[in-house]
């Protein structure tokens, strides 16, 4: 049930940090698996695509966020961080809380799965004010 409910947390603030990019087109995310592990806390791995032109909101997490680029460039705005592009192969690491955007500002599509692990009560994805 508690694992239902975060899910459905992580979609909600997913739809909420979409809906702040809403000239751009949506980002979609799909939670491939979800584990509550050991300290209380959750893991959650997730697929991400951005359609070429997309970006996701500026957004918090309540716990590190590790991103893989599985194809494509991800441009990263990453709070107190130079705006940086990842590639194919490439991995990016944001901190607990820290306010961040990705974009994609080519003309294909990128592909990330990002790694998750935070509290288990708390939202994964919160938009940022």
């Amino acid at each position: 049930m508690l694992k239902s409910v975060v899910i459905g947390v992580v979609l909600a603030a997913s739809a909420v940090t979409m809906a702040s990019a809403a000239d751009a087109p949506a980002v979609a995310r799909k939670v491939l698996s979800q584990q509550d592990v050991l300290n209380n806390q959750t893991m959650a791995t997730i697929d991400v695509v951005f359609p070429a032109g997309s970006r996701e909101g500026r957004h918090t997490h309540s716990g590190p966020l590790m991103i893989y680029v599985l194809s494509g460039v991800l441009s990263l705005d990453n709070e107190g961080k130079p705006q940086t592009d990842f590639k194919a192969g490439e991995v990016a690491y944001i901190e607990t809380g820290k306010i961040h955007e990705g974009l994609n500002k080519g003309s294909e599509p990128v592909h990330v799965v990002a790694v998750y692990t935070g509290p288990k009560a708390a939202p994964i994805t919160t938009a940022a004010q």
